[in-house]
């Protein structure tokens, strides 16, 4: 099977509820950065690499999302309409470019949990391995490399770990002094970042409602089927209204370093 017709799964089905300020009109996929949904944003990572079939895990007011899509060249170009009829043609006026993209839309219930959303699209993927990542994280993660990493560790599950930074400043303290002040540095630990490849044989761990981060992952840990690609470069989520604020103020200062499609 051609690599770049593997598909790419999106869990985009949780609540968002740390980020009720954005999440109370609309699905978290769908908050925006800059005019685009973040949801956009990760699909724009996948498909410059060449990785174009996407999978959307649907759940909460997920019928916005199908909406959206079907209705992208309307949501995102001006466009000129009579409403007297309803069959004379509508003249848009393009500003969006319209996408190559293959997207199935995939109900996988209002609170199903992660594992069990992807246990849900078992039958859709057709290769041997497939892309998993969660739609609310921006990386400037190469996912080719990824994948390549994937492939030489012959493993079930590849994670992609990065370095968190901490929310708090670090002050360093000598005798009563402050030695050095350190705003939000990047912490030693690694955490799960997504961005995951995984051979379908994931499926055997998965069960109909399991959190794919605590049993499954675990399992494949204890079994060593777990390989762990190190990321030590920019990496976001966009877990509440201050991540949104932050994402927002960088696309507006044009510092985008997730945006592979326009790097050389």
């Amino acid at each position: 099977m051609n690599k770049n017709k593997m598909k790419v799964v999106i869990l985009c089905g949780g609540m968002g509820t740390r980020m009720r300020e954005e999440t109370e009109f609309k699905p978290k996929p769908l908050v925006p950065i800059g005019k685009m949904p973040v949801l956009w944003h990760i699909m724009k990572i996948y498909s410059h690499y060449g990785f174009k079939d996407f999978v959307l895990c649907l759940g909460y007011k997920g019928e916005m999302i199908r909406e959206y899509f079907l209705n992208f060249e309307e949501m995102t170009n001006d466009f000129t309409l009579n409403l007297r009829s309803k069959k004379e043609k509508v003249t848009h006026h393009h500003k969006a470019h319209l996408e190559d993209w293959n997207l199935t839309f995939v109900d996988t219930g209002p609170e199903t949990n992660t594992g069990g959303r992807v246990k849900r699209i078992e039958h859709l993927i057709e290769g041997e391995e497939f892309f998993l990542t969660y739609g609310d994280g921006l990386s400037n993660v190469n996912i080719k490399k990824l994948l390549d990493y994937h492939y030489s560790k012959k493993k079930i599950g590849t994670l992609t770990a990065i370095h968190p930074a901490s929310p708090f400043g670090i002050i360093e303290v000598s005798n009563g002094i402050a030695k050095s002040f350190k705003e939000k540095p990047r912490l030693e630990g690694l955490i799960n970042g997504g961005f995951f490849v995984f051979n379908k044989r994931i499926f055997d761990y998965l069960e109909e409602n399991s959190v794919l981060e605590e049993e499954p992952l675990r399992k494949l840990t204890d079994e060593k089927k777990l390989a762990v690609y190190e990321h030590n470069d920019f990496w976001q989520c966009m877990d509440t209204f201050k991540d949104v604020e932050r994402l927002n103020k960088m696309w507006r200062d044009g510092d985008t370093p997730w945006k592979a499609w326009e790097r050389p």
